[in-house]
């Protein structure tokens, strides 16, 4: 599918094992453009490798989704360099760890609540809203969800409730920016062992039992959910807006 001249914004990468990486080269593979962020200092090494070894032109910026600001300069920073965008990947999501494991009304507090809603929910909407007015026509906004927005899946707690709420703003989203021709769609996909994973406990039975229980008795890989956001955000899916895409393997299907 071609992307070619596509500027695309991607939020999230941490790691080259990250969905947000692979979803990068990809997309530079099909000839976009790519813009990455990293959210400090800590992270911004490995950024800048990922982003080195993309095939087309890329740049990097920093950009923290808590603080309002980082999100406005990001968007200087994008108008500055491209005039205007076209494409918006959002893979953030973060809790407090604790609360990623245990009962959930025992460990649930105030603080952790709404920080997992901000960071994973919230930022999405504030991404929209800030770049609305330079997203180009025929624009695609995308989000990575996953199955524990719907079901109760061990040790995902409060993350559940924040994914339920990032489906939500999907058709929200989709709802609002319809008007100019800019879709909004949401990725379910089925475990991964990425970085933002470890922080789940238990991470590796979910796993085994997705292989178990899934239609195609095994995993989805990063490159699978990057081709679905790379259909999403072509005009082979001009017509879809405001849904969740499930691709782990089945799974969701499955009633286990």
């Amino acid at each position: 599918m071609n992307l070619k001249n596509k500027k695309v914004l991607i939020i999230g990468v941490a790691s080259k094992r990250s969905i947000a990486a692979s979803i990068a080269q990809v997309f530079s593979n099909n000839g976009a453009e790519i813009a990455l962020t990293y959210q400090n200092e800590k992270l911004k090494s490995r950024v800048e490798e990922i982003s080195s070894e993309l095939s087309g032109n890329s740049i990097i910026h920093p950009c923290d989704l808590a603080i309002d600001e980082d999100i406005g300069n990001l968007k200087n920073f994008i108008k500055d360099k491209w005039s205007s965008i076209d494409i918006i990947i959002h893979s953030a999501a973060f809790a407090p760890r604790e609360l990623l494991s245990g009962d959930y009304v025992e460990n649930i507090t105030r603080e952790g609540f709404q920080i997992a809603h901000d960071i994973s929910s919230y930022s999405f909407a504030a991404l929209a809203k800030e770049f609305n007015d330079i997203i180009n026509t025929n624009g695609s906004l995308i989000t990575l969800s996953y199955l524990g927005s719907e079901r109760v899946i061990k040790n995902y707690n409060v993350m559940g409730l924040a994914k339920a709420s990032l489906e939500a703003n999907v058709r929200y989203m989709s709802h609002s920016l319809g008007n100019k021709n800019v879709r909004v769609n949401g990725i379910s996909a089925g475990p991964i062992k990425t970085l933002a994973a470890a922080g789940i406990s238990g991470f590796n039975e979910i796993l085994k039992h997705v292989e178990d229980k899934s239609a195609l008795k095994r995993n989805v890989t990063t490159l699978e959910v990057a081709n679905t956001a790379l259909f999403l955000a072509s005009e082979s899916s001009s017509g879809i807006t405001g849904q969740i895409i499930y691709v782990d393997c089945g799974f969701n299907i499955s009633g286990v």
